[in-house]
């Protein structure tokens, strides 16, 4: 055997033995853990890897076109790019939305968290005040809609405020708020009562948002809510103290299921002005009525309807109305073409006899329009 061959041969060997043991480091590299699903939780949960936590991840891509001009939450207004002069526009948004849940038992009770945030592009005025016409459809940010976390009944992060979320929203339409029945945004501390009887009770301890709704003081919002649920439906109450204002805001809310095919609803809203116009800088901002009482009037009203046609079609209605005789009307068809993916078509009617007032909740008419007919069409596709 000369020098060459042994070079070769060793060369070989080592080869042999690098590939062999690559082979073994791949097929260890290729090992993954199964995921398991966490069917107590329901359906989407699985198991994270080397935890006890379960997860749900989803959310949903959103296409909304309206016309006419019925204010939106955007405010879409906007001015002819070719003479200047006021005029309605072809709104548009489109929103990402993206969700998580997360479960997990532990020894003092089960640990549930929550996220939502949503990304839109659009149009939306931004410019505020009551002479800005212009209008553009850009990116209007990104927006943590909810960041909770839940030990047993105690819930503390961003929520929308009790006031709105326990005692229910004015019904299946999509632009719910002609007449407004509260704001959202707010950090929350809040301790949920269950009881075996259908009756629920909560605390909620709030921040608010806003130039008009968030704090002044030590002192936070107060919200107290409680619900009876039967069979046939549910009555539920909240009061809530503005504690900026020291004034005091309340809804009362009926549910009843006629049928397994039509539910109905109402919903009663009551607060004092009080002093809530008592600072004048306040009142010009975006309502001057607090957090909790943002609609005209000591009083308004909500009531609607739900019919469903069949498994995949619904009719829904609102009215609305309140003491300075603002009032609106919106009707849906809401069809469901396969799981997950729903196009929403609504007519909307909005009457303001009080433009001031409406101007100051955030909902002021096109062009100052007392009376003015729209409509949305939505498509949706959730995951």
């Amino acid at each position: 055997m000369n020098v060459s061959s042994l070079l070769l041969g060793s060369v070989a060997a080592l080869i042999s033995v690098s590939v062999a043991r690559a082979a073994d480091e791949i097929s260890a590299s290729d090992r993954t853990e199964h995921v398991h699903i966490c069917d107590v939780y329901g359906a989407g949960y699985l198991h994270v890897p080397n935890t006890d936590t379960c997860l749900r991840i989803g959310g949903y891509v959103q296409y909304d076109v309206g016309i006419g001009g019925v204010p939106s939450h955007e405010g879409a207004r906007t001015s002819s790019a070719r003479t200047g002069e006021a005029q309605g526009t072809w709104r548009n948004n489109t929103r990402f939305t993206f969700k998580t849940w997360t479960r997990q038992e532990i020894e003092i009770g089960p640990l549930k968290t929550y996220t939502e945030s949503r990304l839109n592009f659009g149009n939306r005025n931004p410019y505020p005040g009551p002479d800005s016409a212009q209008n553009q459809a850009f990116n209007s940010g990104a927006k943590l809609a909810s960041a909770w976390i839940q030990l047993g009944g105690l819930r503390v992060g961003k929520d929308e405020s009790a006031f709105d979320t326990f005692i229910g929203y004015a019904g299946n339409i999509l632009n719910n708020a002609l007449v407004s029945y509260g704001d959202f945004d707010t950090n929350v501390a809040q301790y949920y009562l269950d009881f075996a009887n259908g009756f629920s009770a909560l605390v909620s301890l709030e921040q608010g948002a806003g130039e008009v709704g968030s704090l002044d003081s030590h002192v936070p919002h107060l919200v107290l809510g409680v619900r009876q649920t039967q069979a046939g439906g549910a009555i539920t109450g909240v009061i809530a103290r503005d504690s900026n204002y020291d004034a005091l805001a309340g809804k009362v809310r009926i549910d009843v299921n006629v049928t397994d095919d039509l539910s109905l609803f109402g919903m009663f809203g009551y607060g004092s002005v009080g002093n809530l116009n008592d600072d004048p800088t306040k009142a010009v901002a975006a309502h001057g009525r607090g957090f909790y009482k943002n609609w005209s009037g000591d009083w308004a009203l909500w009531m609607g309807a739900t019919y469903t046609l069949d498994e995949k079609t619904s009719l829904n209605l609102q009215l609305s109305g309140d003491q300075l005789r603002n009032s609106g009307l919106a009707a849906n068809v809401a069809y469901m073409a396969i799981p997950g993916f729903t196009v929403t078509a609504e007519v909307d009617y909005a009457h303001y006899a009080n433009l001031t007032a409406v101007g100051r909740s955030g909902m002021n008419p096109t062009h100052g329009k007392a009376d003015s007919l729209g409509g949305v069409l939505r498509f949706q596709s959730s995951f």
